[in-house]
């Protein structure tokens, strides 16, 4: 008889055990801030035209003279975007023409960017959490490769609506002397998301 109760009792902790657990599982898990970072960038897969000011100006370098444009394509399952600018009318020679290209993704509650510049380095930045959840800012975090001929320091992506979003990027020139280029960006007509989300 004891043994029974024994076994009834077993039997009914195991039970409560697998209703708690399917409870649990059942709990929707709260989005890092990070994750909700990532989901906002990825909306902005596709192409872009680009409008380039730069501050200070340089001779040659605005949307007049050479328009550009901007692809984001989500790529590796969800787990990074790809980002890359270039210019309309450019052919893509990687040893005469910049043709930069950005990695973001996630690492763990981070959202990092590594940018892979023509200046032979990599920094690396991380976001920060964004109160109106449309912008998404990156801070310097280290690098890879020397810094002589300068190096991206910080990036500020903001997103207007579905069609329109805004890129502000900082580059440290020798000497620690500030280029600020900000972008203003129109999806492409065909230019939809191409997101794997």
């Amino acid at each position: 008889m004891k043994s029974r109760r024994f076994m009834l009792s077993v039997v009914l902790m195991s039970l409560s055990t697998v209703a708690f657990a399917q409870t649990d599982a059942q709990k929707p898990v709260a989005q890092s801030d990070a994750q909700k970072s990532f989901d906002t960038i990825k909306t902005l897969a596709g192409v872009w035209d680009a409008k380039l000011t730069l501050n200070p100006p340089m001779p040659g370098m605005n949307d007049k003279d050479t328009p550009g444009q901007i692809s984001m394509r989500v790529t590796s399952r969800g787990n990074a975007l790809v980002h890359e600018m270039y210019s309309v009318g450019v052919p893509d020679d990687p040893t005469r023409y910049d043709h930069p290209l950005t990695m973001l993704y996630l690492d763990g509650d981070r959202l990092n960017l590594i940018h892979y510049c023509d200046a032979g380095n990599r920094p690396h930045m991380v976001a920060r959490n964004s109160p109106d959840g449309k912008t998404v800012e990156f801070d310097f975090a280290d690098i890879s490769g020397g810094t002589q001929r300068g190096h991206m320091h910080h990036a500020v992506f903001t997103v207007i609506d579905a069609n329109h979003h805004t890129e502000d990027w900082t580059f440290m020139m020798p000497g620690d002397k500030p280029m600020r280029a900000h972008f203003n960006l129109q999806r492409t007509p065909g230019g939809s998301a191409v997101s794997n989300k």
